[in-house]
């Protein structure tokens, strides 16, 4: 692992803004009904994760593109401790947007609106990673690009995370260059997509969670674990962490153990707020933690800690605590 004095991590990701309109409920076909509050918050994958390493303790720059209208989320970024040289200001695009209806009973309709993170130069030049030691990803933005920063990073001895968020189409997955990648971080029905594209036979892709007590919901994934690590299409190099929120994570490092490990989440000192922002922070204290070379089992408890906090706050980027904050706690 690269010791904390080098590292430095690239964020190649979306960068959104969330527009919430608080309504009595979800507007229905031909109604129009106002809404009680707008509020607008900084998001999308890429933006969350590289201010969660950044928050981490992480020196970390985010690669992608905003529009004029989203000039006031690279303020933000850059006063979280995110290097902006490589995000590009588009003049005839918009920031992409997320157009959250949010009701008081609790449920959520989203809209979104790619915008500037679908915008690719012609000719696309090639990645440039030098100076880098680990490459973050998701799939909020043109697979092509995801896919090209992954190969480039593969064949230059980076450390990739992978957090395939949106998932993937079945073809998309078997397709993928996974022998390129070095880390993946995938939730539940993640790990049942990823088992269906490759025909698996695991109970995990058969069988559902629902109904299921926490040893259950334990065991299935930890089988579709090692299905996933013996299938022929994926690679049997890669680290794989499954995320079971409130039942914490399972990890598997095959270079270091054939056993697969569990983590109880993270305890809640204060009541549960907003989960929206856990999963992006937990993917950049995963990073942070790796570039300073600490121990798998302490950069996931810190990752825990963190989850925590986070889930405690409202918001994405705003709830995500300081590494000071993660440590006092």
């Amino acid at each position: 692992m690269a010791s904390s004095s080098n590292a430095k991590c690239l964020v190649k990701g979306s960068i959104n803004i969330d527009e919430f309109f608080a309504l009595p409920h979800i507007v229905r076909p031909g109604e129009t009904i106002s809404s009680t509050s707008l509020t607008k918050r900084a998001g999308g994958k890429g933006a969350n994760q590289a201010y969660a390493v950044a928050k981490a303790g992480g020196q970390v720059d985010i690669d992608g593109c905003v529009g004029i209208d989203g000039e006031w989320v690279r303020d933000l970024l850059k006063q979280g401790g995110v290097g902006d040289g490589k995000l590009k200001t588009l003049e005839d695009e918009l920031t992409g947007r997320a157009i959250i209806q949010s009701a008081a009973d609790g449920e959520n309709s989203i809209v979104l609106h790619a915008g500037a993170n679908y915008y690719l130069p012609s000719p696309n030049p090639s990645p440039d990673l030098k100076g880098y030691t680990h490459l973050l990803l998701q799939n909020e933005i043109p697979l092509s690009s995801t896919l090209s920063y992954l190969r480039h990073a593969g064949e230059n001895g980076l450390i990739s995370v992978f957090n395939p968020s949106p998932m993937l189409s079945q073809k998309q997955l078997r397709d993928f260059p996974w022998t390129d990648l070095s880390w993946l971080i995938v939730n539940e029905g993640e790990l049942q997509d990823l088992l269906l594209a490759f025909n698996a036979s695991s109970s995990s892709s058969k069988k559902g969670t629902q109904g299921s007590d926490d040893n259950d919901i334990q065991k299935i994934a930890q089988h579709g674990i090692l299905q996933l690590h013996e299938n022929e299409y994926f690679s049997k190099k890669i680290g794989i962490i499954c995320t079971l929120g409130s039942k914490g994570i399972l990890y598997f490092d095959p270079s270091t153990s054939k056993e697969i490990g569990h983590l109880p989440a993270g305890k809640l000192i204060t009541s549960l707020k907003d989960t929206t922002g856990a999963g992006d922070c937990f993917a950049g204290y995963f990073v942070a933690g790796l570039m300073r070379g600490d121990k798998l089992e302490d950069v996931l408890k810190t990752c825990l800690t963190a989850c925590a906090i986070c889930v405690e706050n409202e918001g994405a980027m705003g709830s995500v605590p300081s590494r000071e904050a993660v440590l006092s706690r």
